[in-house]
């Protein structure tokens, strides 16, 4: 068996079954996306995203906003896409320029069209465990798990990193599997001794090959997060994979790993939120 887990080939197995169920949807779902000036790793991931729709059956639109936009205009637009019935999700392509303030934009989001699941109303749902759109790469991080057969109920995880996006929420749906939590940051002390206790070690703090297999015990699952790229624009985790590789049981490359899976959950949610406007 191989010991690493294809996040690719897992992401291509979820969207080929949601184009199976979205062909036998009378009405297509649609997805906005909103894009803020023009940078580059920011364009190829709302690319990516167009790309993933259009091979599943989702109907995507897309707002390039100027940099210097007014965040007033961008909340108007955000109102439009809420009462546009033909919209059933809406994604802001993060981060924003610095002079718009991302919770306003991501408060203002209709919670039913909130596909990033980033919303309060849906993070509070979450932890509440009621049915509600779920971030999208904490809940692709529980579906790797899942589709690799890792039995988490039980388990210890420990966690690197604990940011909105990421560590909180995947802590969250960890906890909800039944698993022990432990959450690290830059203030943990002994910080070796609690990544050494690990059954699942997930990794998200964006520095590049910080995790080495001094760090981690034997059998260990790695799902790492970070995507760096170095100056010789070659992309790293934040696990060194090659020192990590022999003393883990399963672990993710970088690139290949968890982003695509990010996406596939983006393409569920759109669904789900369709399902959730049309009451089905």
């Amino acid at each position: 068996m191989s010991k690493i887990i294809d996040g690719k080939k897992i992401s291509e197995e979820i969207k080929d079954e949601l184009k199976i169920e979205i062909a036998k949807l009378k009405n297509k779902p649609s997805l906005a996306v909103i894009i803020v000036g023009n940078n580059p790793a920011s364009q190829i991931y709302v690319q990516n995203k167009k790309n993933a729709c259009e091979k599943i059956g989702i109907k995507s639109f897309s707002y390039e906003l100027d940099e210097k936009i007014e965040e007033k205009e961008m909340l108007k637009l955000i109102n439009e896409l809420n009462e546009d019935k033909k919209i059933n999700g809406i994604l802001v392509q993060l981060p924003l320029p610095k002079h718009i303030d991302e919770k306003n934009i991501i408060e203002a989001i209709n919670p039913k069209k909130d596909v990033d699941g980033f919303h309060p109303l849906n993070i509070g749902k979450m932890i509440l465990r009621e049915e509600t759109l779920l971030p999208c790469t904490p809940s692709g991080i529980i579906e790797l798990l899942k589709k690799s057969k890792i039995n988490i109920e039980g388990k210890h995880a420990v966690i690197l990193g604990r940011s909105n996006i990421v560590g909180k929420p995947v802590a969250e749906l960890l906890l909800n599997e039944n698993a022990t939590i432990s959450i690290c940051h830059s203030k943990t002390e002994n910080l070796n001794e609690i990544t050494r206790q690990a059954d699942i070690l997930i990794v998200s703090i964006g520095k590049a090959q910080f995790i080495k297999k001094e760090m981690i015990k034997k059998d260990v699952v790695i799902i790492d997060v970070g995507i760096n790229r170095m100056e010789n624009k070659k992309i790293y985790g934040d696990v060194d994979f090659d020192d990590c590789f022999e003393k883990s049981s399963l672990i993710t490359p970088v690139p290949g790993g968890v982003g695509p899976m990010t996406i596939a959950m983006l393409m569920k949610n759109t669904l789900k939120a369709y399902y959730i406007q049309n009451k089905i």
